[in-house]
């Protein structure tokens, strides 16, 4: 069997290595306890929002990353229409794809026109390229992948081309074809070009890494968009590429009880307080982890749930996961 890059796992294929290699208890690190947070209650009750300080609009500090809907067959193309159709249902409406993500785009135009939810999503994409005019054709493609006259926010996937990206989508905001603008990253060795173009050029969004296990963003970027007031969203909520990914973040917590004041907040699995840890912070406006299944859809959106961590509990968490180490 082919080695994987654990970064990429999906959080079906971490729990299946990590099962694989005896790491997991009998119950899943970052599964629910059963009927935990898939009750009446928890479902129904409003999910914390968070504002987009360039308009105030109000964003739930959950929602979807897509990087994975790549359907193989047509039982795979209807469990991702079942993710994005429960979505709303949930409470969420953050949608995050780009053009590179191969049939994600379209997989989630389709869907949203079928169950006719496109008006309640927030739709986030990326284009990538190195001139204005494949740049033009790029974004042309995602609008008629994504059925859409409107994206609500239009990203520069890692930091490319800036200078020829940044204002051809100012003009698409112009003139009304996108709401917002920003840029995206997924390295911290890219955070200098990143606090570089929050200098240079006029953003909404900014979109990197930040998670329990690497806090890098917390010392530069995050404090650096609170000044600048632009919105956050954290792309590898459970780990990036230095941590060694999801599965490496719920290998470390694997049959480890979560602290009891943890279970006081509401929190039912170690996946959702990661996530919770995340959102609390003041510059985060949403995570996008990426989640191909209802089941962990519902998991995630139930870290948005109830309250976020104080500053003491954050404190507390990481000193708790830097002992894991």
């Amino acid at each position: 069997m082919s080695r994987q890059d654990p970064a990429r796992l999906t959080r079906r294929e971490a729990l299946a290595l990590l099962a694989g290699a005896g790491l997991l208890s009998r119950r899943s690190a970052h599964s629910a306890e059963p009927g935990a947070s898939h009750g009446p209650h928890a479902r129904h009750s409003p999910l914390i929002e968070k504002p987009i300080p360039s308009t105030g609009e109000r964003l739930p500090v959950v929602g979807l990353g897509t990087n994975r809907f790549n359907p193989r067959s047509p039982e795979e193309l209807g469990a991702l229409r079942a993710v994005l159709e429960e979505l709303p249902r949930l409470g969420g409406k953050v949608i995050d794809t780009a053009a590179i993500y191969g049939r994600s785009e379209s997989v989630i135009g389709g869907a949203l026109a079928s169950f006719g939810l496109r008006d309640r999503m927030f739709l986030a994409t990326k284009v990538m390229a190195r001139d204005a005019a494949s740049g033009k054709a790029s974004i042309e493609r995602s609008f008629t992948a994504l059925e859409t006259p409107r994206i609500d926010l239009l990203q520069v996937h890692n930091l490319l081309d800036m200078d020829e990206m940044i204002p051809l989508l100012q003009d698409m905001k112009r003139a009304g074809r996108i709401r917002y603008v920003g840029i995206t990253t997924v390295s911290p060795a890219a955070h200098g070009r990143m606090a570089q173009a929050i200098a240079q050029y006029p953003l909404d969004f900014i979109q990197l890494d930040y998670s329990i296990g690497d806090r890098d963003a917390a010392q530069r970027i995050l404090p650096l968009a609170m000044d600048r007031g632009l919105a956050v969203l954290i792309n590898v909520p459970f780990g990036g590429l230095r941590g060694g990914g999801a599965s490496a973040a719920f290998a470390r917590v694997s049959g480890r009880p979560l602290p009891q004041w943890a279970r006081e907040l509401g929190v039912t699995s170690w996946g959702q307080l990661l996530l919770k840890y995340v959102v609390s912070h003041p510059a985060v406006t949403c995570a996008i982890p990426g989640t191909t299944e209802v089941s962990h859809l519902t998991d995630n959106l139930h870290a948005a749930r109830g309250r976020l961590l104080d500053a003491a509990e954050r404190a507390r968490l990481e000193r708790l996961w830097d002992s894991l180490a």
